[in-house]
């Protein structure tokens, strides 16, 4: 593992238990071989379509999925290979989440209070003042309740609380649904300024436009796996990019013609040997329903049998 990598996660597979027509216990294989690493001071944006693995990717992270989970491949921080109990040590300290949903919040609990973590030392009350002041929340935002704020306000919190400790890496899940685009901006500037002082961010988005203006990298997941993962300055080019699925992202962006790809990713019973995307790939072939190794093609990662 290279020593600027803060965080390195390495053929995660993700499983569930369930139950079929109430009696046959079944499992259901939601990530497979999913990959990403996150640098020193660097901000690196996953996306993808919803059901991609994208938030399960930062539950695994946090230590969260539930029971009927299981999962295994390698998760390392800063080259330390974590199990479930340094996952929990970590967990809100040096590794912060950044959650999409104010039920995260304790819906009876005043947001000041949950932002301390109930701490009533002064230190505290100052800090988390300073970053209420610093994420530009009203000064009576310590004594709401969590009902009472907006989706940017809770958004902030979210960022306040996850600062309160001094993480070496932020994982956000969603940060921008709802809000406006000056603020949704404003909240990724806030992420770009944390890696570049020497954190790292792992984003979880769908705004691949917003992603593209603060991210260094881009990790794109289909399906349950990462199908490529390629520089920020790559998506200025469709010929600059390696794997179909990017190369159908770019071209459904609205300034590259909002031009839609036939089909829709496969439910997770229903997919195929091989590459995951063979059925809508315009360049299928034969090999691509074998098992298919990430490769190294110009500086970034593909999984593909017909990149080039």
């Amino acid at each position: 593992m290279s020593q600027k990598e803060l965080l390195k996660v390495e053929n995660l597979s993700v499983s569930f238990t369930g139950y079929e027509r109430g009696f046959r216990q079944i499992d259901l294989q939601v990530i497979e071989n999913l990959n990403v690493t996150v640098k020193k001071g660097e901000m690196v944006a996953v996306v993808g379509a919803s059901g991609s693995g994208k938030s399960l990717l930062a539950h695994t992270l946090l230590g969260i999925l539930p029971p009927n989970s299981t999962a295994c491949g390698n998760i390392y921080f800063e080259g330390e290979l974590l199990n479930a109990q340094k996952i929990n040590q970590l967990r809100g300290k040096e590794i912060a989440f950044v959650p999409q949903s104010v039920t995260y919040l304790d819906p009876l609990k005043k947001v000041g209070s949950q932002v301390r973590k109930d701490k009533k030392v002064i230190e505290s009350y100052r800090k988390q003042q300073e970053l209420f002041s610093f994420y530009d929340l009203p000064a009576k935002t310590d004594n709401l309740y969590p009902f009472e704020l907006s989706g940017g306000m809770a958004r902030r919190v979210f960022l306040s609380a996850a600062m309160m400790e001094t993480p070496k890496l932020i994982v956000a899940d969603e940060p921008t649904p709802g809000l406006h685009l000056e603020a949704a901006k404003n909240s990724l500037k806030h992420f770009r300024e944390f890696a570049d002082k020497g954190g790292g961010v792992l984003l979880i988005t769908h705004d691949i436009e917003l992603a593209l203006e603060v991210s260094d990298r881009i990790a794109v997941f289909y399906a349950g796996t990462t199908v490529e993962e390629a520089f920020a300055s790559d998506f200025q080019s469709e010929n600059l990019l390696r794997h179909p699925y990017t190369k159908a992202l770019w071209r459904a962006l609205p300034q590259n013609g909002f031009a839609p790809t036939p089909g829709v990713q496969p439910y997770v019973k229903d997919k195929p040997q091989g590459c995951v995307y063979a059925p809508r790939c315009s360049v299928y072939s034969s090999k691509c329903n074998s098992k298919i190794p990430m490769q190294t093609i110009r500086n970034g990662s593909v999984l593909c049998a017909c990149a080039k």
